[in-house]
Formats: structure tokens, C-alpha cells, sequence
């Protein structure tokens, strides 16, 4: 277990992390509480690799932040308090999304050369869920937009960043699409396990 930091300040930074509603940044909690980021640093280390050891509650550093969640191991429990599940992205919609994953940033036009079908219905439904989003266009003829994931993208996968996401299974572009659509679906979600929360709708 780590040294524990000034424990009021421990305690601060524990007060922020359980009235965010997202993951917040070192930089962020540090203007909060203004003090330096390396002693926000030493009370997030401990809450996340001490001080929650064995509890209901954990601290979980995701999508470049920092976010306390359930503890996975208590997920059946949660579960049996909170609605049922959200249902699970569709098979075209997980597909789709692991190829923006993957490939990003890249095109509508990309998408469906490797999907081999229409995607747009598919792509528009995933960025008014709030999981992919436009980042500009593509400089060549036509100029496409480009879409890339979003931070919602990592907590709902639980991840801190794309370099996270699982390597596929083999260069062989002939098995791309099938690897780019399953690859992804490695990934638990923390909404799962009890953690963070998902989009409440069927992506199709």
C-alpha cells in the first residue's frame, strides 16, 4: 500500500471524485483544491491502490481521468438494486464502432469499404449517442468527414485511452472486418461490473 498523503486532502480529493459526474483530471482536482498536481497525484495513488482495497467502492483511473465506481466484485449485488442492464450495441453497431476505433480517424466511405455495406445510419446513430464524433474532414476529393471515439467511448469500455484497446488477431486483411468487429467485443464494460454508465438505448 502506498504512503498515505495528507489526509485531508485525501479526503478532499475523495469528495470530488464522489460528486463528479465524469472522470476528473489531475490538473482539474489540483485548481480545485489548489495545490500542486504531484500532491493530487499522491492522494489519488493512494485512493486508488490503497485506501479502497476490500471495499464496495474503488477509484478507477479512465478516459484520462480520474472516476470511483462499485466495485466489480459487488456487481450481482448492484445489480439487483439498479434497473435492469441497458441493452447491449447491436452487432452492426459494435462493428462499426470497433473500425472507428481502430482506423480512426477515418471516413464514412472507409467504414463501408471494409464493412461491405451501408453504415451511415449506423454512424449517425452511434454520434447522436454521444460514442463517436466528427473531428474534421479528410483533405481529398469530396472532403469526408472524418469521426473518431469519444471520451464516453472509454467509459463505457473502461478505458483510459484507445492504446488500451486489445491487438487483433492477425494482419490478414481478407479477415479484417470480421477481426475489427469482434476484436472490440473483448472489452468488458464497467457498467457491467458496476461501474460507470452506459447509453440506455439498442444501437442498431
Amino acid at each position: 500500500m502506498n504512503e498515505a498523503p495528507d489526509a485531508r486532502l485525501a479526503a478532499a480529493v475523495e469528495s470530488l471524485l464522489f460528486a463528479a459526474p465524469e472522470p476528473l483530471p489531475v490538473t482539474r482536482i489540483a485548481e480545485i483544491l489548489e495545490v500542486p498536481a504531484e500532491d493530487a497525484v499522491a492522494a489519488l495513488s493512494w485512493l486508488t491502490n490503497g485506501a479502497y482495497r476490500d471495499r464496495g467502492m474503488q477509484v478507477l483511473k479512465v478516459a484520462g481521468g480520474y472516476q470511483m465506481v462499485t466495485n466489480p466484485d459487488f456487481a450481482p449485488y448492484v445489480g439487483r438494486l439498479l434497473a435492469p442492464p441497458p441493452p447491449r450495441l447491436s452487432r452492426a453497431a459494435m462493428e462499426t464502432l470497433s473500425i472507428i476505433a481502430y482506423r480512426q480517424p477515418v471516413t464514412l466511405p472507409e467504414i463501408e469499404a471494409i464493412r461491405g455495406v451501408d453504415a451511415s445510419g449506423v454512424v449517425r446513430t452511434l454520434s447522436e449517442r454521444g460514442m463517436v464524433r466528427d473531428v474534421g474532414k479528410k483533405d481529398t476529393v469530396g472532403h469526408p468527414t472524418l469521426y473518431a471515439t469519444t471520451p464516453l467511448f472509454l467509459r463505457h469500455f473502461g478505458l483510459d485511452s484507445v492504446d488500451e484497446l486489445p491487438p487483433l488477431p492477425s494482419d490478414n486483411e481478407d479477415e479484417e472486418c470480421g477481426q475489427l468487429g469482434l476484436a472490440i467485443e473483448s472489452v468488458e464494460a464497467p457498467e457491467a461490473e458496476g461501474g460507470a454508465e452506459a447509453p440506455t438505448e439498442d444501437v442498431e
